[in-house]
């Protein structure tokens, strides 16, 4: 049997969900696995349908993306898509950005040592700037006047586990420090290794 229909905002964010939930129904020490090779696409009337087998023993997921979400995530030049995510909440949103900056970190450390390769630059280039723009994403969970997120932007196990470890992350300042700090080292990993 087949979960529910869910609908992502972009394709991007179809697959981190994907990603997310396969790593944790199989229990993975990683939290966020790489299941695009798993995952299949399909065309319809109005969204792209992405399915994937799911956990071992676990059901099958699907996940559509609306033509016209999609269309309007590119338009603004955004990553995620507009509004808020309804598939993943603030807490696993925050764990993506740390994957993908401790991703970025180690990757420019290598390419620093051994700067060649165009595929390598754009990979920490990449890594950077999926970091900024999912913690933008929990960010958006925020209220104008509030100084931390609420208890609504927490509505899985990894996104309250998260929180509950270390509530301080969640915090107005600290996101927008996050944010500060990768678009800091993007911009300094750019300038040091111009192309």
């Amino acid at each position: 049997m087949t979960e529910p229909a869910r609908y992502a905002r972009t394709l991007v964010e179809a697959h981190i969900y994907i990603g997310l939930t396969v790593a944790a129904a199989a229990g993975a020490d990683e939290v966020l696995g790489d299941t695009s090779e798993e995952t299949t696409l399909t065309e319809g009337a109005d969204a792209w349908t992405l399915r994937h087998e799911g956990a071992p023993g676990g059901p099958p997921i699907e996940v559509l993306v609306r033509y016209e979400s999609e269309s309007e995530a590119r338009r603004y030049d955004l990553r995620f898509g507009t509004g808020l995510s309804q598939l993943i909440d603030a807490g696993q949103w925050l764990q993506v950005a740390v994957i993908f900056a401790r991703r970025a970190w180690s990757e420019g450390l290598f390419y620093t040592e051994n700067p060649t390769g165009e595929e390598a630059y754009l990979s920490v280039v990449e890594g950077w700037a999926l970091a900024r723009d999912a913690t933008i994403e929990a960010i958006k969970f925020l209220t104008d006047d509030a100084e931390e997120l609420g208890d609504d932007a927490f509505w899985t196990p990894m996104g309250t586990s998260a929180r509950q470890a270390s509530p301080e992350r969640f915090t107005r300042e600290r996101l927008e420090n996050d944010i500060t700090f990768c678009e800091r080292s993007l911009d300094d990993f750019q300038r040091l290794h111009a192309r």
